[in-house]
This record gives C-alpha cells, sequence and structure tokens, in this order.
C-alpha cells in the first residue's frame, strides 16, 4: 500500500501537467479551429452587409380578376409574409418544439450545446436533439450546407454559430422569426410558412388554427417524414408533440390541449403545379406574356425575374365562369370522345391507316431526334414498333398504365379530341374563360394562341358584312342549286340537306342562319373577293387569307383570338377590341407597376345599321337556324345570337356565341389535319363545339352572380332596320320550273369576279 501512495505521489503532479497541457492545447486548437472559420479557411462567411441586404428569391403570384390565386411561377416556392402577418400561434408553436429560451439567448443557447455534448457525445442519446436556435437555423437556410462529410458538419456547426451572432446583432428577434419562417422548407420544393399554409390547407397564415399552426410546424423535424398528405398518421402524432410543447410552455391550458389532440387532421391540398390546377393554358399563356415585358423593362434598366422577384400578375380571368367551363368541357368531350371512337369502330384510321401512322410517327418529337443522329429510316421505326416498356396513359376515366411501344402511344394519342374554348367581354377585351385543349400535361399546344384552323362557316357573317356594306340588300335572294365552276376546274360547293331543296330562293338571313354554302359562295361572288377581304382586314382580320372562292366557307386558317376580335365590332357598333389576359402587375410590395387595357379601333368597320342586321341574323341562327339547339335541346331563353361552322371532311367544329355582355368561342378537332369525325352529324359545329357554349351558360343561368351577363338584352333594331329584313325568308320557283328541273342536275357557269 505504502508503494502504491509512493507511486501516486510520484505520478500525480505529471499527471496533472499532462492534463492541463492536454486541456490548454485542445483549447488552442478549438481556438485557432475557429478562427481559420472566422478568417474563411473553410470558405468565405457573409459580412454584416451582406447579411443585412439579403433577398429572398420570391415566387410571383397569378390572381384572376375575383381575387383567387390560380397560380405562381418560381424557382422555388415561396412567399415571404411581413412579421405582423405572422399569427401568435405560429410563432408560439416555433418556439416551444424548436427553441424554448429563444428570447433568453443571443443566437447560441449554451445549455443545449452543453446537453447534447454530454447526452448525445458522451452518453450516446440521440433522442437529446440537434441543439441548434431558430438563429442557427435561419443561418443554415440563408447558407445551405453543400458537403456532408463528418469534417464539413464540424465546420457547418461553427459556421451557423458565428453567422447567427452576426444576424442576432443586425436583427430583432422578431424580425428573425420572420426570416426563418419565410425561408425554412417544408419539402416539395416549398419554402416558407405562406406557401405551405396555401399548399396544405389553401388558407393564408394569418388565419391558421392551432391544429394547422402545430401540423406545419411539426413538419420541421422532417418534412417528408412528416408531410400530412403522404404520411398522415405519423404528421399527426408529430403535431400532438407540438400541441403538448405548447401547453407546457404555457401557451396553450390543458383543455385546449384536450379539444385540439381530439380534432381531426383535415388537409385542404393545393399543389401549384405548372401542369396541373385551374386554368393551365391560361397561365402559360400569362407566363409568355410576362417573360416578354419583363424583357422589355430590363432592357429600360430593371432588374426583373418573374420566377424570383415576387411579382403579382392581377389577371381578367373569372374563377367561378373558368371553374364551370373547366367542368363542362370535360363532361362534353368525354361523352363526344366515346362517340367519335365507337363511330370508327375497328376500322378507324389510327389502327389500320398504315401510311397515315407512318406520317404522324415522322412527325414526333422522338424519330426526329433519332434521324439527326443519322440512324435509318426502317430502324428508327422497327426500334420504336418493337420496343415496349410500362407506358401511362391518360384517358378521360383516368390514367392507366400498360406495356405498350413508342407507336402504340402515338397511335392511342392520334385519335384523341382536342379543343380550344374562350369567352371575353366585347366592350373590354378581358377574357373571363380559356381553355386552350384538353389536358394540359400531355397537349401543350395551345388552340387559342396557337393553333390556326380552318374557320368554316363562322367566317361567314364577314362575307355577308361585306356584301351589306357594299349595297346588297338583306332581302336580296339567292338560288341554293349547287354550280360548277367552269373557270375553277368545275369546283361545285354543296350543301348539307335536302337535294330536293336546291330550287328554294333563300334571303340573306335564311341563307346565313341556314348556313348554306351555295349561297355563301354567291353572297361573295357578287360582292367580289377584293371587298370580303378588305371587310376581314377592318374587322381585325391580318391573317394571309385565299383569294379564292371557298373564302366564303371559311378556308382560311385564322386564330381564335383574331376571330373573337373580329366578332366584337358586332357588338361595338363596328368597332373591333383585343382580347387581353393582364391587368396588371405589382412588384412584391403589391406596388403597382404597370396597367394594361385593350384599345378599342377608332374607326368602325361598318354601319350602325349593318352591325345591327348581322345581329338580327345571327339571331336567327340560333332561334331557327343552325343552332337552334340552344332553343330546342338546351332550353336556353337569354338573349344569343350566334354561327356555327364545319369544316370540309368534318376536321373543324366550330361555334361563335354572342350575348350583349359577352363573346364566346369554341373548338373542336383532332391535332392531326388528317383525321376528322365520321359523319357530320356528329362533327357538325352544332353538335361537337354548341354545347361547350350551351351547358355552360345553362350554369351561368343558375347562378345570380352572373345575372349582370346572362339576363343582358340586345338593343331592339331600329325601323330602318326591321324594315330592311321584312320579306319572306325564302321564295320557291315556279310549280313549272320545278317539275322540270333535275335536282341533281349541277348548272355550269364561270364565276365572276
Amino acid at each position: 500500500m505504502k508503494k502504491l501512495f509512493t507511486l501516486i505521489r510520484v505520478l500525480k503532479p505529471k499527471f496533472l501537467r499532462y492534463l492541463l497541457i492536454g486541456v490548454m492545447s485542445a483549447f488552442l486548437a478549438v481556438f485557432l479551429f475557429i478562427t481559420s472559420i472566422y478568417m474563411g479557411a473553410w470558405g468565405k462567411l457573409p459580412s454584416s452587409e451582406e447579411l443585412a441586404n439579403f433577398q429572398y428569391q420570391q415566387a410571383s403570384e397569378v390572381f384572376s380578376a375575383d381575387s383567387v390565386l390560380i397560380g405562381k411561377y418560381y424557382l422555388n416556392d415561396r412567399q415571404p409574409i411581413p412579421f405582423d402577418d405572422i399569427p401568435d400561434k405560429v410563432l408560439q408553436a416555433l418556439i416551444a418544439i424548436e427553441d424554448e429560451r429563444f428570447y433568453e439567448h443571443t443566437g447560441i443557447d449554451y445549455k443545449s450545446l452543453f446537453r447534447v455534448g454530454l447526452k448525445t457525445i458522451l452518453m450516446g442519446d440521440t433522442s437529446s436533439g440537434g441543439g441548434s436556435t431558430i438563429t442557427q437555423q435561419l443561418a443554415k437556410n440563408l447558407y445551405p450546407r453543400k458537403e456532408r462529410t463528418k469534417t464539413n458538419l464540424v465546420v457547418n456547426k461553427f459556421k451557423e454559430m458565428l453567422i447567427a451572432k452576426r444576424l442576432e446583432s443586425l436583427f430583432t428577434k422578431e424580425q428573425i422569426l420572420a426570416h426563418y419562417l419565410n425561408t425554412v422548407s417544408f419539402g416539395d420544393n416549398t419554402f416558407g410558412i405562406e406557401s405551405a399554409a396555401l399548399k396544405f390547407f389553401n388558407t393564408r397564415t394569418k388565419n391558421l388554427s392551432y391544429t394547422q399552426a402545430a401540423t406545419l410546424v411539426g413538419m420541421l423535424k422532417a418534412t417528408y417524414g412528416y408531410n400530412p398528405r403522404i404520411f398522415p398518421d405519423k404528421s399527426l402524432t408529430r403535431r400532438n408533440v407540438v400541441l403538448m410543447a405548447l401547453q407546457r410552455n404555457g401557451f396553450i391550458d390543458k383543455n385546449q390541449l384536450k379539444e385540439f389532440m381530439n380534432t381531426k387532421l383535415l388537409l385542404d391540398y393545393r399543389e401549384f403545379d405548372y401542369n396541373a390546377g385551374l386554368a393551365p393554358y391560361f397561365r402559360e399563356e400569362v407566363r409568355k406574356q410576362l417573360i416578354k415585358w419583363t424583357k422589355q423593362e430590363n432592357e429600360k434598366g430593371h432588374n426583373l425575374n418573374i420566377y424570383t422577384s415576387g411579382l403579382k400578375i392581377y389577371t381578367t380571368l373569372n374563377y367561378k365562369m373558368q371553374k364551370l367551363a373547366e367542368e363542362v368541357m370535360v363532361k362534353h368531350m368525354t361523352g363526344l370522345q366515346q362517340s367519335f371512337e365507337k363511330s370508327y369502330g375497328t376500322d378507324a384510321p389510327w389502327l389500320k391507316n398504315k401510311n397515315l401512322i407512318n406520317k404522324i410517327v415522322k412527325r414526333s418529337e422522338v424519330f426526329r431526334k433519332l434521324k439527326k443522329q443519322g440512324i435509318e429510316e426502317s430502324q428508327i421505326l422497327d426500334s420504336l414498333r418493337n420496343n415496349t416498356r410500362k407506358i401511362t396513359f391518360s384517358s378521360w376515366a383516368g390514367d392507366f398504365e400498360r406495356e405498350a411501344s413508342t407507336i402504340d402511344s402515338i397511335k392511342y394519342y392520334a385519335k384523341i379530341l382536342n379543343t380550344g374554348t374562350m369567352s371575353m367581354d366585347p366592350k373590354t377585351g378581358a377574357v373571363f374563360t380559356w381553355i386552350g385543349g384538353v389536358n394540359f400535361k400531355h397537349f401543350k399546344y395551345d388552340h387559342i394562341s396557337q393553333s390556326k384552323r380552318q374557320v368554316g362557316s363562322t367566317f361567314k357573317p364577314i362575307v355577308y358584312t361585306a356584301a351589306l356594306e357594299n349595297g346588297i340588300a338583306p332581302c336580296t335572294y339567292f338560288s341554293a342549286q349547287e354550280i360548277a365552276y367552269k373557270n375553277l376546274e368545275g369546283w361545285s360547293p354543296s350543301n348539307s340537306g335536302k337535294k330536293n331543296e336546291t330550287y328554294l330562293n333563300y334571303s340573306m338571313e335564311q341563307g346565313l342562319s341556314n348556313s348554306v354554302n351555295t349561297i355563301a359562295v354567291k353572297v361573295l361572288e357578287k360582292t367580289g373577293i377584293e371587298n370580303v377581304l378588305e371587310q376581314a382586314k377592318k374587322m381585325g382580320i391580318d391573317e394571309k387569307l385565299p383569294r379564292l372562292p371557298s373564302l366564303a366557307l371559311g378556308t382560311g386558317e385564322i386564330k381564335m383570338t383574331e376571330m373573337a376580335k373580329a366578332y366584337t365590332s358586332y357588338l361595338n357598333d363596328g368597332k373591333t377590341i383585343e382580347p387581353f389576359l393582364i391587368k396588371s402587375i405589382a412588384n412584391q410590395n403589391d406596388s403597382i407597376l404597370v396597367r394594361f387595357k385593350s384599345k378599342m379601333s377608332k374607326k368602325s368597320a361598318f354601319s350602325e345599321e349593318n352591325g345591327q342586321i348581322m345581329i338580327e341574323m345571327m339571331k336567327a341562327t340560333i332561334n331557327s337556324g343552325t343552332a337552334s339547339r340552344i332553343r330546342d335541346t338546351y332550353k336556353l331563353k337569354n338573349d344569343v345570337a350566334g354561327k356555327t361552322g364545319t369544316t370540309q371532311n368534318n376536321k373543324d367544329a366550330w361555334f361563335v356565341a354572342l350575348t350583349p355582355k359577352l363573346i364566346h368561342l369554341t373548338w373542336v378537332g383532332l391535332d392531326n389535319h388528317e383525321i376528322g369525325f365520321k359523319s357530320t352529324s356528329l362533327g357538325q359545329g352544332a353538335n361537337a363545339a354548341l354545347p361547350l357554349f350551351a351547358l355552360w351558360y345553362q350554369k351561368l343561368n343558375q347562378d345570380k352572380a352572373f345575372n349582370k351577363i346572362t339576363r343582358a338584352k340586345f338593343t331592339k333594331p331600329n325601323a330602318t332596320v326591321q324594315a330592311a329584313l321584312d320579306c319572306e325568308p325564302i321564295k320557291r320557283d315556279g310549280f313549272f320550273k320545278r317539275l322540270f328541273k333535275n335536282p341533281n342536275k349541277k348548272k355550269e357557269k364561270k364565276f365572276k369576279n
């Protein structure tokens, strides 16, 4: 024992010396390590000036005319909000679960650090937490960790501590909380409490309940693992942990805790997805216009970016009208697609016509890419035909998956009917609804702003307007007899309907309302092609149109937006106005940067009297003509004028509706011009396109909010107009002329123009 004490007395001074040296060396090493981080040896630290002036990357928001958020443009989905818009319940939940001593420390919680060091490092207790304060987490949000090695983890921790100290010296506690809640990630590329509140609960942060606030704050520990949409049970458990922390810290009492913990987790999930949501084609067109505007502004010295500048875009779109329009589109196009496929059966061209299939395949992007690589055409076709994989197909009944080749996929989508439909205010040009296609995810091509299709008989009102402007009276009669024009290689326009009615002579009103092709050509012949082209130009159509008699039948290819502009003239005393989508753009502080409005043309395209005559003619189209389904089938009693249109071989179906306060245009067809409807009864404008207006207007009639539109009345035509239209709609040839006339024999003559 004496030897042992002697040994201890001998070793003790050395042990203390070594221990002291070791401790001092460790402290020196730590000091030098921290100094090296501070001096930038491990990467430059942000200066106080940089921290004081940091800017959020902020998503731009798109609003409907009735102030509903309909979409966002972003790299990171973030909507920063001021501290005053963050309710106490959110702040309390955050502090209770993440940093109980937030108001006591100055960026670093040394008690938490000691706890972490003692329990986690020495005792191996991983449940003790990470020890980072909210300020340190803000530092991490502002300067995310790039490397995940153990050395870098230690470096990053010290960096965040140093940045946290600087942040605490620059900002108040309230500012730090606001910055943190505006920068923290909630997963799925969603940043900040406002974006999270909108995504998961479809509400603003200031309107969150305690349970909703606890759910969102609870996600911060693990944004994927506690995502309430993906893992509702885990999220509910975590929410309750946050609620207990709130009670433990005195923010809520026991009764509230019991009530909140018994509350079900109810989401109102809204994903602001580029491909999904309301009005995706409209939002894409707004995006294109916004990019063009920001480019012009940046050339003037501004620094605007639609994805990061937090712009607020206020549009003309009516949320309720658009929602109803999309519901109607789905209902009508689902039934029409079924009828379309059934009409062809097993002999469908997309199944049997090999030449057509090859033509469509060769137009595909995948074929063109392989062709550019120098691969033989036959090899490409074999590869696209024989190599199969699991492919997800979209249908009105829902998506489904099956083993298929690329050509199988191309053939499947070749049969899909598409549409373009829009409505607007004819007085201001403000667009109310905009549906550019049936499925934005699969069909990005916008049939309103991009597509040029033959407009069929919807062009006839322009022909008849030109006739009136050139002195042809509305009670002028034209024979419905078919004519083979010798100087046009025997071209002979025909009419749908009974052949034995060719002896009839129609007034202009009757000819237009029943869309008689032979009469439209004769009206154009008498008016003159150049006069009709000039009239179209006056009415806002800038597309190059064919200088041919077939112009009367709508063979010109025109964008829907131009047709809409032309038809506005009938409701504006001959003056046209362009459709527009954006009313104003504001910055992130809601200060207006620019306002937009459409300008009406200065000159009238036709006289007021002729405009009234045309409205009366198009009212006859609705009341007794080709669009009489509006009255007979859909029982609409509103004041409506309009025109149906069907192109050759039933490839395009059109309908234009005019009401005193609204214009509505619809096109239905296939993206592949080679395929049309099997029959006119199925593919005519009255059957394929008209229902998209009629069903929608039925819904508007049921909502009092739209009474101003639906109950509006056309101005009663003056006495001169009534007198000009006061004639028999049809005159028949004499008895003997009809008796000896062969209705199937075509008269031959030269087209005079």
